[in-house]
Order: structure tokens, then sequence, then C-alpha cells
């Protein structure tokens, strides 16, 4: 009986074991089952991306060039840079770097926690740069320290050089890294941009940066398990950037930075512009800074010192002055305003006259006029600034027909240049709404004051440029533009390859019909009979005459405080604005001297230094007249 019960518990146990074996061996089956059957895919790609690295080539960006095509105001140089590669940092902490980073690349503990910082947040395949420019001592560390640190490696890179420094820094902006908040933005999270990527940040570098940008290539190689290459699978090339022609004569470029360094306060715009379609031919903004510093040397210690130098500059040297600098435009005003007094019938050609008074009252308040111009016709009153004459025009305008006039050149809102953040302009159609809205009324002085380009108006120096430029052809408002044409790129591989990049045509550059006024030719020719004169008539600007170059223009001399109160800083703006030859126009230039005084005496001798250079080039023979322009 004993034997049968030792038997039956052999059996027993037996089964026992039996059934655990069947499911531990089901266990087994079905992780195996999960591991080659289910997820087998994902873990061959996940070993082979162990063992295989795409690495960059990032691609050039397109040159920027001038008017003719030939000479270079961008492009790119190949430099080398260390990269930091976190896919092969195997477990290692960032806090763990920052030491021998800093110690062994000469790179500053903050700078790096801040580039530590940026990557965290990426997915953990992407690389980022953390040294520019790298100098051999650089690239001679990262190569004896492999073992140590394989998560670094040398590439080469293009970077963006500005041949002419502080040149056109104010057209042509500069690139950058990418931000943390700008990936967040759809209109470059959409696109793919990742940590590291080099975009436009300013100027047409930022406007016209999904032409100028390259699309990148790659190396496929095969590494080890510290990250070494081995081998090489494929390379595909990367396909520069569109170079980009511009609108920009240098020389005349250069002659206008000129004359605003040696202006008396270093402070102010010109901006030369072909008034027949346009087109942008020179735009200075002073102070200036050079844009090499966002490319070279923002991600050095004294970079960072410069910049925010010039972040602290009271003169503002990173604001471009003709886009968003609000001037009151003083006297220039008056050849809109004498346009639209003749379009709503205010005056005639005919009956022109209008009483200067030496000024006028209002109320109990006397505004004056700087002469006693008696009872001028138009003409005569653009040539020799009478305020009194326009006190009067506005007032039988009206400010409903100021804002008309506002309206129809559209002083009222920005020129739509091909450059960013442009500001409108402030003038009674954006004040009258504002005030009538906090309860205020409208008042008659206000009207008086805004015909001299005073009190509620101040516009920017390309919308006034425009305007004018819109009457010197006889009504066709242009959008300004600083962009001729984009060159083609060739493709790169071949079309069913997966690296082929299609080739991206030429194109010129997209321009809007322009706005037609209504200006009737004798209107036209009687404001430019005006203007005309200014130069060439005794007039305010009669310094600057040309023989056989007739000027057309119309000085300025913005007040910027109460009368007593104008000195240093306070004193006037000088503005100059202008076009020639009067009658079959060329060339439209603009300049506007901060707090020098008078327009006649400061801006219209600068003007003249631009119609030299232009005059010498186009003629090929020395500028006539009496005037030899000079440095103020």
């Amino acid at each position: 009986m004993k034997f049968e019960d030792d038997s039956q518990n052999l059996r027993a146990r037996l089964r026992v074991i039996q059934i655990l074996a069947f499911l531990m061996l089901a266990v087994l089956g079905v992780r195996l089952y999960m591991l080659q059957v289910v997820k087998g895919s994902y873990y061959a790609e996940r070993a082979e991306n162990q063992r295989i690295r795409l690495l960059p080539i990032p691609a050039p960006r397109g040159a920027i060039l001038d008017h003719t095509g030939k000479k270079i105001l961008v492009d790119s140089l190949s430099i080398y840079n260390v990269i930091l590669s976190r896919e092969d940092m195997k477990g290692k902490k960032f806090n763990d770097l920052l030491e021998p980073l800093s110690a062994g690349l000469q790179l500053e503990p903050d700078y790096l926690r801040t580039r530590f910082q940026e990557i965290e947040s990426q997915p953990a395949f992407e690389s980022i740069r953390i040294k520019e420019n790298a100098t051999t001592s650089d690239i001679a560390w990262v190569e004896a320290h492999a073992l140590e640190f394989p998560e670094l490696r040398v590439e080469r890179q293009p970077q963006r050089r500005y041949p002419e420094n502080g040149t056109l820094a104010h057209v042509l902006g500069y690139v950058g890294e990418i931000s943390p908040k700008q990936l967040e933005q759809p209109k470059y999270k959409d696109k793919g941009y990742k940590p590291g990527d080099i975009i436009g940040q300013e100027g047409i570098e930022a406007v016209y940066d999904d032409f100028l940008r390259g699309r990148d290539g790659y190396r496929k190689v095969v590494v080890n398990s510290r990250g070494h290459i081995q081998d090489e699978i494929e390379t595909v090339q990367p396909q520069a950037g569109q170079d980009l022609i511009t609108s920009i004569d240098l020389d005349l470029q250069l002659a206008a930075e000129d004359q605003l360094r040696n202006s008396p306060s270093k402070r102010g715009v010109i901006i030369v512009m072909n008034p027949n379609n346009g087109e942008i031919l020179a735009l200075a903004s002073a102070p200036s800074y050079d844009p090499n510093l966002f490319t070279q040397r923002i991600s050095s210690k004294e970079g960072r010192a410069e910049y925010a130098a010039l972040l602290r500059d009271p003169s503002t040297p990173l604001y471009n002055r003709a886009i968003q600098g609000r001037y009151p435009p003083g006297s220039t005003w008056k050849i809109p305003m004498s346009i639209a007094g003749l379009q709503q019938g205010a005056i005639t050609t005919d009956r022109s006259t209008m009483t200067c008074g030496g000024g006028i009252t209002i109320g109990n308040k006397f505004t004056r006029c700087m002469g006693n111009h008696g009872t001028p016709p138009l003409d005569y009153a653009i040539t020799k600034s009478c305020d009194g004459y326009y006190y009067r025009l506005a007032l039988k305008m009206g400010i409903d027909g100021l804002i008309e006039m506002v309206k129809e050149f559209e002083l009222d809102k920005p020129t739509g240049v091909d450059l960013p953040h442009e500001l409108f302009s402030w003038t009674p159609a954006y004040w009258k709404p504002k005030l009538e809205a906090r309860g205020e009324q409208w008042k008659d002085i206000r009207t008086v004051y805004s015909s001299i380009g005073q009190d509620t108006v101040a516009i920017t120096p390309l919308a006034s440029l425009r305007a004018i430029s819109s009457i010197a052809v006889g009504g066709k408002l242009f959008v300004p533009h600083l962009a001729r044409e984009f060159k083609q790129v060739a493709a790169i591989g071949e079309p069913d390859s997966n690296g082929y990049h299609p080739p991206r045509p030429a194109h010129g550059f997209d321009r809007p019909n322009p706005k037609i006024l209504p200006i009737e030719p004798e209107h036209h020719d009687l404001v430019i009979k005006g203007m005309w004169g200014v130069v060439n008539n005794g007039g305010t600007a009669a310094r600057i005459k040309m023989a056989n170059f007739e000027i057309a223009g119309k000085t300025g001399t913005a007040q910027v405080v109460e009368l007593g109160k104008d000195t240093g800083d306070n004193k006037d703006h000088a503005w100059f604005v202008s076009f020639a030859p009067a009658y079959k126009p060329e060339i439209a230039v603009l300049a506007l001297i901060e707090n020098v005084g008078f327009g006649g005496t400061h801006a219209a001798p600068a003007v003249r230094a631009i119609y030299d250079v232009y005059y010498r080039n186009t003629r090929h023979e020395e500028p006539p007249g009496t005037l030899i322009a000079k440095k103020q």
C-alpha cells in the first residue's frame, strides 16, 4: 500500500514538472515570437541604426550680389565646427562634459550649459554645434580625446561672410542659429527645422531665406561601438541655395554711408531709388553694425560683449531707420499736400495763389511762417517753402482732405518693401480716430501743424521717398524692393535616387503692378516747376544746383522740440527729398540727417554727393555745376 502511494506521488510530481516545463517553453516561445516576428523589424532596425549613421553635409547658402550680378555682397566660407552627437553619449550626463569641454575647447561653462539645455529638449538622435570656427588646436584636442569623448566630431561646414562689414547691414541683415522659440513656431516646425540649423534672422537674409537656403546632403557611414567611422556606404552631395541678384548699386551705397558717417550727428538715412520701377539702389541707416558679429564672433565671450554693447548703445545701431524710424517730415510734406490740394479742387493751376501773411492766427495762437511771401502761387510757395501758404491750404482742404491724401499715397500703411519689421507712418488718419475715441475733438490748430509735417505727422523715410517718386513719374506708386533675380541651381542626383534634389529654376522678382494715382499732367507740371525752383531758381537748396542735370527737390527742417530748446540732440532734423533729371527722372534720392538743423544746409549737400557718383558712373564724366560734393 505504501509502495502504491509512493508511485502515485512520483507520477504527480512528474506531471507538475511537465506542466511547468510546458509553461516555460510556452513563455519562451511567445517571447521569441514577439522578438523575432512581431518586433523583429524594430530590433533589426535598431541594431542597424546603432551601426549606421547619417552624417549631415550642410549646404551653403546662395550668395547675395549687387545689381550687376558680379560684386559679391554676401557669400559663404568653409570652416571647421565641433559637433556633439547626443546619440553617441552612451548614457553620459551633460554635466559630465561641462568641465572637460570647457577646458579643452576654451568654452565658457555658461555657454555650454545653454547649449546642453537646448539639445536636451530635442530628440535623442539630434546633434548640435558646440564650437564654430574651430582652430587647429581645437581639432587636435578632439582627435586626441576620441576614445574618451566619442560623441564629439569635427565637421566642415559653411559660414556666412559679409565682405563689406558694416556696409549694407540693414539691407542684408544676418543669419544665425535657429532659436528654441523659433523651433516652436509653425513656419519653422512645418519645414522640419532642427536645433543647430542656420536661418536668416534679419534683412533680406530673413525675407528670402527659403530661396537662399540650400538643401543638405549626407554621408551614410558604418561606425563601431565607440562611434568611430569604419566605412562609408553612400554620399549625397548638398544642393546650394539660390544666388540672389539685388538692385543695390554698391558705389551709391558706399557714397551714402560715407555721407552719413561724416555728418555732424552721424545718425540718419539716405535712400536711393529708381522711381520708374521701385528698385532700391542704396539704403543706408546710420549708425550701422557689422553682421559678421552674428556669424563669426557671437559664440565667444568677446562677441557676446560686443552684442550687448550694441543693445545698450543709445544711438540704436541695430535699428533700421529707413523703415522703422518715424520722423516729422517737415516741409517735404508740402509736396503731397500740393498734389492733393490740386486734386481736391482747393486750388487750381490757374488760381493757385494763397496768402502767406507771415503766419496765421488760430484762436489766440499765432503760428508763424519763416518769411512774408505776399500772395504766392503754388510753385513759388514750394520753391520758397512758404508755411503760411500751406496753413491756409490745409484749412481749405480740411482734415478730411488731409486724410484722403494720406490714403491716396498709402501713407497709412507699410510700403511693402522686402525687408522685415517695417512700420507704418503716423498721420492724421491714425491719430484722429484715437483722439475722438478718447472724447477729444480734432481742432484746426492740429490741421495747421499737420500741413507742414509736424504734430500728428511722423513718417518713415522710405514712405516719404515712395510718395515723392510717384509724383515724379506722374502717378505710379510702386512697391519698393531690393530683389531682382534668383539664379538657377542644378539638380543633385538622379530622379529615382534617395538623395535627389530637383533643380531650382531661375526667376525674377514678382513685382506687383503700381497703384495709379489720378494726377493730372498740368498738376504734375506745376508741382515739379516748384520743386525745380528749390534747386535751380533761388530756392532753399540752390547750393546743390547741377548744370545739365537738373534736380527737383524739397528741403525739410523738422522741429523736434519747441523753439528755444532746439539744441544738441534736440536740434531739428534735416530732410531733402529729390529726383533727377527733373522732367525725365532716372533716380530719386532722400536724405534725413538727425538733429543737425536746416535741410538745405546738411541734407541737400549729402544728396548732391549721391548725384555726383551717379552722374560720373552713367555719363562717364565729371558732374557739372558749381558745388563739389564734400564730406560734412
